[in-house]
């Protein structure tokens, strides 16, 4: 994780935007609490409080360039897409064509089946509570898009060792037999 680079970047687009800026931005943010957003006076606070609800961070910044798209600073989306070319390598890289294709499958497969247990797949996986936290938050009331996200951020994790047995295993281990068995079946099918 780049977080003194994300940090500088986070730093160079709060310099540029207007108090106009950060009130929209301010309004679009509805997960945070009234209160807080009234003691919020800068960018920088604002980030600040988007990396303490992990809605934000070094490899999570969809919400970011959201929230920039939505008011309309196509210039400050610039230094997000230079920072996101100059960080280490997209999550997915490293891995070969093959084993791409096969998570590939078995996300669409485990996102149709999988349900309210992908928290418990997660854990299994590896991944943190403030990390599952943020999935739900961000997607509060989407499960299909919490179990893709799930996916996403568990290969940003493990990297080139991202291995579709492991999301497999892990499916077993929780006793999702059947997605697990889907999984196998549509692998042998491709």
């Amino acid at each position: 994780m780049d977080t003194r680079g994300f940090r500088a970047m986070l730093l160079e687009i709060s310099d540029k935007l207007s108090e106009g800026n950060v009130a929209s931005l301010k309004f679009l943010c509805t997960d945070i609490g009234k209160k807080r957003l009234e003691k919020i006076n800068t960018g920088i606070e604002l980030f600040e409080c988007l990396i303490e609800r992990t809605a934000i961070g070094p490899n999570n910044t969809d919400l970011l360039r959201k929230l920039l798209n939505d008011i309309g600073q196509t210039i400050l989306l610039e230094i997000l897409e230079e920072y996101e070319t100059q960080t280490t390598r997209r999550p997915a890289d490293g891995l070969d064509e093959k084993e791409r294709e096969k998570i590939s499958i078995a996300t669409e497969v485990i996102v149709e089946h999988l349900g309210k247990k992908w928290l418990q797949v997660g854990r299994k996986l590896g991944l943190q509570h403030t990390q599952l936290e943020g999935i739900q938050e961000k997607h509060s009331r989407e499960l299909e898009e919490q179990v893709r996200e799930l996916i996403r951020l568990w290969m940003k994790i493990r990297r080139e060792n991202a291995r579709v047995d492991e999301l497999i295993q892990a499916l077993r281990e929780c006793r999702q037999n059947l997605t697990a068995d889907l999984v196998e079946k549509k692998l042998r099918e491709s």
